[in-house]
């Protein structure tokens, strides 16, 4: 399930969360200064599990692709059930439309990220052919 596009995909995904919660940050810090420092860092992990993402897959990046998202879920439906302290004036609050484009995205991140974590791991045989291959096909476009 894991390959470039898939990645890019993440990526994309996780600049669209970081992209979201820096057009909100402002008024978080005006009205509850803590909201604004988890909003900076979210985008700071958004950020920093891109760049992992970038280089290459890794478990922890896919882990850090769902659970950064998934945290962002629960607090958006905490502030608007129980309320956090002081943001009461979310509650009841469904339908701000940065707030249903961020769900909307963060959803999709933790369904890409949890496809691509409950697949299978492929074999070490598996595994070492699909590298060899890459290395071999990179050694033919080199002497080409």
């Amino acid at each position: 399930m894991d390959n470039q596009v898939t990645r890019a995909v993440a990526v994309v995904g996780l600049a669209g969360v970081a992209l979201i919660h820096v057009l909100d940050a402002p008024g978080s810090f005006q009205d509850a200064p803590y909201k604004g420092w988890l909003y900076v860092l979210l985008i700071a992990g958004c950020i920093g599990t891109s760049g992992m993402l970038l280089r290459g897959s890794d478990r922890r990046a896919w882990a850090a692709a769902a659970l950064l998202p998934l945290g962002a879920i629960v607090a958006f439906v905490i502030s608007r059930t129980a309320g956090l302290p002081n943001g009461a004036d979310d509650i009841g609050n469904w339908t701000e439309p940065l707030g249903l484009a961020s769900l909307f995205v963060e959803g999709s991140l933790v369904a890409l990220a949890g496809a691509v974590l409950s697949a299978p791991l492929p074999r070490p045989i598996e595994r070492r052919r699909r590298i060899e291959g890459r290395a071999n096909r990179d050694r033919a476009a080199v002497s080409a």
